[in-house]
């Protein structure tokens, strides 16, 4: 189950300073607040710091961007929009490291700033 995080974790992992399953928690996919609460979000749930849905493809044990439709769960119907909540029976709260996302993408920055110049805006 871990073999992957341990890789990840390279010599933090080693030295015995990572352990896995007191680092893995449930939260908010956009800030990080932690989810304590026995059982699983309901669909009208929301995070109490950012407001964000928490029954969403991106909190999901499934959710997975390289697989098809972005859900390794074959039973589960598609959903479009991933930040928003959904009404999916096979959703299941993952527990994991919290990432926060980059803010500043340099990539979507200069393409950005090509898309301003051609179009003159």
């Amino acid at each position: 189950m871990f073999a992957g995080r341990e890789l990840r974790a390279g010599k933090a992992f080693q030295a015995g300073l990572f352990n896995p399953a007191m680092n893995l928690t449930r939260h908010c996919h956009r800030c990080g607040w932690e989810w304590t609460l026995t059982g699983q979000p309901g669909r009208g749930e929301s995070c109490h710091q950012c407001n964000a849905d928490l029954r969403v493809c991106l909190n999901c044990l499934s959710y997975d961007p390289r697989a098809a439709h972005q859900c390794r769960d074959g039973r589960a119907e598609p959903v479009q929009e991933k930040e928003s909540g959904n009404f999916c029976e096979y959703f299941e709260m993952s527990r994991r490291l919290f990432t926060a996302r980059a803010g500043n993408n340099p990539r979507e920055a200069t393409a950005r700033e090509q898309f301003k110049k051609l179009f003159g805006d």
